[in-house]
């Protein structure tokens, strides 16, 4: 069992651009079955953690039922932004202190770390991301949101290409 940072990012290393958008990523071709593919990665995800802006990004591009099957903890001090009819928990706190209940609702299989750098850099500075995932576009955005806000240091395990994308596993140093 892993915690994964699963993730895109434009070539210079960016997650949203400067005004909050994933147009640029997903404005681009990829196969969820194929290499890195999302569909392939989820079947192992047990549960999974995301912060508010992310949450609120699905919210408004993916209105309805909650996407995701798994167990589902949104990081935040409002937890009023969770959609009545979705199955989801909020947390205010130190991710060192939610860690184990991701582990314990992954019920043996991987936890993801979803979407936006600060909630990755906050797992990352308290060494909780065992690996990461991150699929790179063919362009930069000059500014936004960083992917890892952060000094650290990762091993190549493997890397490939999937439609547009250049994708590559990390390893924690």
């Amino acid at each position: 069992m892993s915690t994964i940072y699963y993730t895109a990012s434009s070539l210079d290393g960016y997650i949203v651009d400067d005004h909050g958008s994933l147009d640029w990523l997903t404005s681009r071709a990829i196969d969820a079955d194929g290499p890195f593919g999302i569909e392939p990665f989820m079947a192992d995800i047990g549960s999974l953690v995301m912060g508010a802006d992310t949450y609120e990004w699905i919210l408004r591009n993916h209105p309805g039922e909650w996407m995701y099957t798994q167990p589902s903890w949104v990081v935040t001090h409002r937890p009023d932004i969770v959609a009545a009819d979705h199955p989801v928990r909020t947390f205010a706190g130190d991710v060192v202190d939610l860690h184990p209940t991701l582990l314990d609702a992954a019920a043996g299989r991987n936890v993801w770390v979803v979407g936006g750098g600060d909630l990755a850099r906050q797992f990352a500075a308290a060494g909780l991301i065992d690996e990461m995932i991150v699929s790179y576009a063919p362009c930069t955005l000059g500014a936004g949101s960083p992917v890892l806000p952060m000094r650290s240091e990762w091993t190549l395990q493997t890397c490939a290409a999937n439609a547009d994308f250049v994708c590559a596993h990390w390893r924690r140093v």
